[in-house]
C-alpha cells in the first residue's frame, strides 16, 4: 500500500479507471457475440440489426481509447465478412 498522497489517489483513480475500460470492453464483446449467435442461426434479419449494435459498441470503444483504432476497424470489418456471408 503506499504511503505518499499522490500515490494512494493514483491507486484510486487506476481503480476507477479500469473498473471503467471493464465495464466498456463487456459490453461491446456481448454484443459482438450476440451478433455471431445470430449469424450461426442464420438470421439474417436479427443480424443485420446487431452487427449496427455491435458496431457502434466498437466504435465507442475506440473512442473512449479501451481498443486501438485499426483494431476497432479489423473487428467491424470482420463483421461485416460474416454478415454478407449469410446474406449470399
Amino acid at each position: 500500500m503506499p504511503n505518499i498522497k499522490s500515490a494512494v489517489k493514483r491507486v484510486s483513480v487506476i481503480q476507477k479507471k479500469t473498473l471503467r475500460n471493464n465495464m466498456i470492453k463487456t459490453g461491446y464483446r456481448t454484443a459482438v457475440k450476440k451478433f455471431e449467435n445470430a449469424v450461426e442461426e442464420a438470421n439474417v434479419e436479427e443480424a443485420t440489426k446487431l452487427y449496427a449494435e455491435a458496431s457502434k459498441k466498437i466504435d465507442q470503444a475506440c473512442t473512449k481509447g479501451v481498443i486501438v483504432k485499426n483494431t476497432a476497424a479489423r473487428k467491424k470489418s470482420r463483421l461485416a465478412k460474416k454478415l454478407n456471408a449469410i446474406k449470399a
